[in-house]
């Protein structure tokens, strides 16, 4: 088993990505200062260059203190940010105008410590903001210098598509980076935003690899840890409450077990191994959940057993009903 990080293109940039993105929502909340830098310097020994955050994670802190690790190493890394979600009392502290993205821009920048940022998310959909001016504003951005890639996360597959046919129109800087919700219980990704990437050429660094922590072997059909995200957060709670969830977790469990793997490692590994994926997102609170993620590089992840993972939940139904239509 070779464990030795890869490297891939994200996308159509020409930027070499490692093959897992290191997420960094718990640094300043889950992660203290120490901690966070303690899984800074064990992700960049397994050999990730590509560190994710977001201007609202932890208030600001998730930026500030990932700026100070990143300082010495910064240009052998990439890094990505986002905005969208409200960062401060103000009813304007949000969105995706053209006014916010300029003034969030320049924060992260400011916090992180950075003249650019490599890939800049717009982290949801604004319906009050017209498409067209969110598109021009991340131009102007890259322009500038600022951004380099626009990118954008949590868009339903007609928003993108839609989105880069207005690139196209207006001659503006496309979107070049996804970043969905993918995992073995949760997998509506597959059926119209991986394709569209693949299609279009599109980095995918998609987020949540582990299920909010019910695919690490802690969860069950009547199985339940007395701390952890999925107890402790509502809106985690909220997003994995289905029972066919934790009948999946508990198969997959023992799948793992019968073959002497982590299950963390090989929900990960399983993820990766989709060829339109190009870096999962990996995160931890410490030292021990990291390693468990990292594990995923060490798995032969084979045709065979991607199948019978992917058997363990339901595939979900095609975009189009009239599926006779599809057969050659």
């Amino acid at each position: 088993m070779d464990s030795t990080m890869k490297y891939v293109t994200l996308g159509r940039t020409g930027v070499q990505v490692s093959r897992l993105c290191f997420g960094t929502m718990t640094f300043g909340s889950e992660a203290d200062e120490h901690t966070s830098g303690e899984l800074f310097a064990q992700a960049r020994d397994a050999g990730i260059n590509f560190f994710d955050t977001a201007d609202m994670y932890s208030d600001g802190d998730s930026e500030r203190i990932l700026g100070r690790l990143i300082a010495p190493h910064r240009d052998e890394l990439v890094i990505t940010s986002k905005a969208f979600f409200p960062t401060g009392p103000d009813v304007n502290d949000q969105g995706s105008s053209r006014r916010h993205l300029m003034r969030a821009v320049e924060a992260s920048l400011t916090r992180l410590g950075t003249d650019r940022l490599d890939v800049y998310f717009i982290h949801n959909l604004d319906p009050r903001t017209p498409m067209e001016q969110t598109l021009r504003a991340l131009d102007d951005l890259q322009r500038q210098g600022k951004i380099l890639y626009p990118a954008v996360s949590n868009w339903a597959a007609w928003q993108i598509a839609t989105a880069l046919g207005v690139s196209a129109r207006e001659h503006l800087a496309r979107f070049e980076v996804v970043q969905p919700m993918y995992s073995l219980v949760r997998r509506q990704v597959e059926v119209e935003i991986l394709p569209l990437a693949a299609a279009e050429g599109l980095g995918v660094v998609t987020y949540s690899p582990l299920g909010g922590g019910l695919l690490t072997g802690k969860y069950g059909s009547n199985t339940r840890p007395t701390t952890g995200r999925l107890v402790q957060n509502e809106r985690y709670a909220a997003r994995y409450r289905l029972s066919s969830d934790y009948h999946t977790a508990e198969q997959f469990t023992a799948l793992a077990t019968d073959l002497g793997v982590a299950p963390a490692s090989l929900a990960v590994a399983w993820v990766m191994a989709n060829p339109a994926v190009t870096a999962p997102i990996i995160g931890a609170r410490n030292r021990e959940q990291l390693a468990g993620s990292l594990g995923a590089l060490a798995v032969t992840m084979t045709a065979e057993l991607y199948t019978r993972i992917a058997a363990l939940s339901a595939t979900p139904p095609p975009a189009t009903d009239r599926t006779e239509t599809q057969q050659a």
